[in-house]
């Protein structure tokens, strides 16, 4: 199968599971309950980013939050205020972004060109010969890409220049959405069909493979089973999900898999030291136990309300939903503990911790920046 013919099929793939999640025959999504809230939390800043119709990946430290609007709007603001820290502009629509290392910042052009601005500069740009939706990663002076078709490259922050890359071959489809791309230690970690792979982030060399999922099925889209982000880093444990079909975590020391269990699903995971948790794609709820896999619990509390990717932060799990709504739930059993709205649109991406505070994206690009408990 060619290229085109590929991304045709998957072009026509995403656009039949999305009729699916809002089409007539979707269940209707459970009704919110009410409840008294558990912790006390309010948002603390708001912002207007503009229309985000690309898998935005919000860029976080203990400072700065870097965001990204469609019409290449690339900017950073202060964590604790929403203060704007510095704006740039790509001139054109993104396709995947935003990848900051608080200094560098970093995004994909739907023309396939690479950006790369320093503290609102633009530096420089690069044509790429694949297509990316894949925020870039920037860590040590570097900037990695993951293709669409999961191939890898490598660029120097300071000049563009390319350093490596390295192809897959082998498997005729793969999915139009995030991958998982993060590094561990001093070693580069990519998501390669169902397979999570160690790199040298100097050369590209592979270290080591280890595969969470185990396509199955009569044709290839019914194989498909790419591993999605964002994945969960936690110690020398590496877990993620493969696209309809499991969730799983790798000892990334070792590059060995610890445990996977068959599971539905097409949004990333969160962990920490004992738990990790994520939905299905009824978006029940479930948490595995970080050793070994076992459930922990589950919650259908949320269910069929179309939720994001979460995020687990002390004893809170905290996810949003296609209205906007973020929920605070207990990470030991799934109850509620808090809900925040914001302006009504489906939440984007995953919520990220930002300095003090939680921040959430919606679709019609509100920031919103909250403080619990």
């Amino acid at each position: 199968m060619t290229f085109g013919l590929r991304s045709l099929a998957l072009a026509l793939l995403l656009a039949t599971l999305a009729a699916c999640s809002s089409g007539p025959d979707r269940p209707e999504p459970t009704p919110l309950q009410s409840f008294a809230p558990q912790i006390q939390g309010a948002q603390v800043w708001q912002a207007q980013l503009g229309d985000v119709e690309f898998a935005l990946a919000v860029a976080a430290d203990a400072t700065s939050v870097t965001l990204a609007s469609s019409s290449g709007d690339v900017i950073a603001l202060a964590a604790d205020t929403g203060r704007e820290l510095w704006r740039g502009n790509v001139g054109e629509a993104l396709s995947a972004g935003v990848g900051s290392d608080g200094r560098y910042a970093s995004v994909v052009t739907r023309g396939n060109e690479l950006v790369v601005f320093d503290a609102g500069k633009l530096l420089w740009r690069a044509r790429l010969d694949t297509r990316v939706v894949t925020a870039p990663l920037v860590a040590g002076e570097r900037v990695f890409v993951l293709g669409v078709d999961r191939s890898v490259r490598a660029f120097d922050v300071l000049d563009g220049r390319k350093l490596w890359a390295l192809a897959r071959s082998g498997d005729p489809l793969t999915l139009l959405q995030a991958g998982v791309l993060l590094p561990w230690q001093n070693t580069l970690v990519v998501g390669q069909a169902a397979r999570l792979v160690g790199l040298d982030p100097l050369s590209g060399a592979q270290r080591w493979e280890a595969a969470i999922a185990s396509p199955r099925g009569t044709n290839e889209v019914e194989r498909l089973a790419d591993l999605v982000g964002p994945a969960a880093r936690i110690g020398d444990t590496v877990c993620a999900r493969g696209f309809q079909s499991a969730v799983g975590c790798v000892d990334a020391a070792r590059g060995v898999l610890s445990w996977t269990k068959n599971v539905g699903g097409a949004n990333g995971v969160a962990a920490d030291e004992q738990l990790v948790f994520g939905a299905d794609a009824s978006d029940r709820i479930t948490a595995w136990k970080r050793e070994g896999g076992d459930v922990a619990w589950t919650s259908d509390d949320l269910r069929f309300r179309s939720l994001s990717s979460p995020l687990v932060l002390g004893r809170t799990l905290v996810f949003g939903d296609y209205q906007g709504q973020l929920h605070f739930l207990d990470r030991e059993n799934g109850k509620p503990l808090l809900r925040l709205p914001t302006d009504g649109e489906a939440i984007v991406g995953a919520p990220v911790k930002a300095g003090p505070n939680i921040v959430a994206v919606t679709r019609d690009g509100g920031v919103f920046a909250f403080r619990a408990e």
